[in-house]
């Protein structure tokens, strides 16, 4: 890994959108400096045998214009509601969708602030799980999200959801991301499955869709 110069130097690596603490997550990204030229497939075995198990290194390239954060745009999560019936997850999505603004509280590094949850919340659905819970309810909400500042996360929406839409949440909700990367032109029809642009491979297209 290649370091930065002066007098403290630092790794050259940064992530993009890291997710927060307590979730899961099937699509992080990282770009590293290195201080030689290495074949990406050597930097991938090599970083994927220093991980705990569960953590895999997927894939590496070589990095390339644009830069990483141009790249990725939104995230698409998936929070498992276990103990909560679909229709009333419905019914709370409905009131979000339909309200102009849905400010929440949240703690940030800068203390105590309110952030709009509505507006980077660019697509929500609501399904059964195909295993309910013992009790036969589990509701399933699909969101993307667009990248903003301050961050609106998924425990944002989820606050909204309670407070909009008097939705009770039992049993601590299961929040996993799915994907990162570009929306596109459009956000995908309530039957058409989700899908963000891979930002490794077709960037360009959604760019130029625009």
């Amino acid at each position: 890994m290649a370091y930065s110069a002066g007098f403290s130097p630092h790794p050259k690596i940064s992530y993009a959108g890291a997710s927060p603490t307590g979730v899961s997550s099937e699509a992080e990204y990282l770009e590293i400096g290195l201080a030689e030229v290495r074949e990406p497939d050597a930097v991938r075995s090599v970083l994927d045998a220093a991980l705990p198990p569960g953590l895999d290194i997927v894939e590496v390239v070589e990095a390339a214009p644009p830069a990483l954060a141009d790249r990725i745009e939104a995230s698409h999560w998936r929070v498992v509601l276990p103990q909560v019936p679909v229709e009333a997850a419905a019914d709370a999505a409905s009131a979000f969708l339909g309200a102009e603004s849905a400010p929440v509280e949240k703690v940030t590094k800068d203390g105590r602030r309110t952030v709009d949850a509505r507006p980077p919340v660019v697509l929500l659905r609501v399904s059964d799980a195909e295993e309910p819970d013992i009790e036969g309810r589990c509701a399933i909400l699909d969101l993307v999200v667009r990248h903003v500042t301050p961050t609106v996360r998924p425990d944002d929406v989820l606050t909204a959801l309670r407070q909009l839409g008097a939705l009770s949440t039992p049993v601590t909700p299961l929040v996993t991301r799915l994907a990162q990367g570009l929306i596109g032109a459009v956000p995908p029809a309530d039957d058409e499955p989700i899908r963000l642009a891979d930002p490794l491979r077709d960037v360009a297209a959604p760019a130029a869709s625009r």
